[in-house]
């Protein structure tokens, strides 16, 4: 399965695309219930929602410290880290040969999975959630350059009551000051100069089985989920294999996979 031309033109152009109903719910539902094994076991390594905001999302420690916290019990799971390696089927799923000639295609060389970053199943838990603030996921990173994309995968139905991701399309091609962002790399809502640039967002709901391809500079956010269920998505990111991790960063601290070519 490859993108028309039509649609990696679309890709390069807005930052992202969406492939509709493409992981079948059979495959879904089985990432899901081992993912909410690990969740309600709280299987380290893990970020919690308390910690979310207390550093910049990819640099704080994979390990929560509970004793810091209330009660074990009540600590609220926003991510599992480290899938890649928790069980079979997440590892399947980051190396499904189906998506492979896509992810080839968008990066325009060899598919390579960055274990250092995403490689998480994201949650947000009803009412106990945040939102999720405008960002860049590449200000995070450290490689040599910005061929980098991000695989989510929607393992339920994804609205803008549960959280749905927003995007700012086009804005993985936009230049940026500093000064458009906060003091924890958050692109400012309140700044004057971003309202315009925020007033273009966009965001389609997603159904089980739905996988969107975003590019690594790409503005994007997401809703707190205010609704009864609990919404659970698997994200991982590949570069290109000419795309280097810079030594001495936590982009260079975990192994990446090389996918051979299909």
């Amino acid at each position: 399965m490859q993108l028309t031309t039509e649609q990696l033109a679309q890709f390069h152009r807005d930052g992202f695309i969406v492939l509709r109903k493409f992981l079948d719910a059979k495959q879904c539902d089985n990432i899901l219930r081992m993912a909410q094994i690990h969740l309600d076991a709280k299987i380290e390594p893990i970020e919690t929602e308390i910690g979310y905001d207390s550093r910049d999302k990819e640099y704080r420690t994979s390990v929560t410290d509970y004793s810091s916290h209330a009660e074990e019990e009540q600590i609220v799971v926003r991510r599992l880290r480290q899938v890649y390696k928790r069980d079979a089927l997440f590892k399947a799923w980051m190396e499904n040969k189906k998506i492979r000639p896509i992810l080839q295609q968008v990066l325009d060389d060899q598919v390579v999975i960055t274990t250092a970053h995403h490689n998480s199943i994201m949650t947000k838990m009803p009412y106990l959630s945040t939102a999720t603030a405008w960002h860049q996921d590449r200000r995070y990173w450290r490689y040599s350059d910005d061929n980098l994309v991000s695989v989510w995968l929607a393992l339920d139905s994804e609205t803008s009551d549960n959280g749905v991701l927003e995007f700012i399309p086009g804005s993985h091609k936009m230049h940026f000051d500093e000064k458009q962002f906060d003091d924890k790399e958050y692109f400012s809502d309140t700044y004057e100069e971003n309202k315009q640039i925020i007033a273009t967002k966009v965001s389609t709901d997603l159904q089980k089985g739905d996988v969107v391809l975003f590019h690594s500079l790409l503005l994007h956010r997401a809703n707190k989920n205010s609704t009864d269920k609990p919404k659970i998505s698997f994200v991982y990111t590949v570069k290109g294999a000419k795309t280097e991790a810079i030594e001495g960063t936590r982009s260079s601290e975990f192994p990446e996979i090389l996918l051979p070519k299909v």
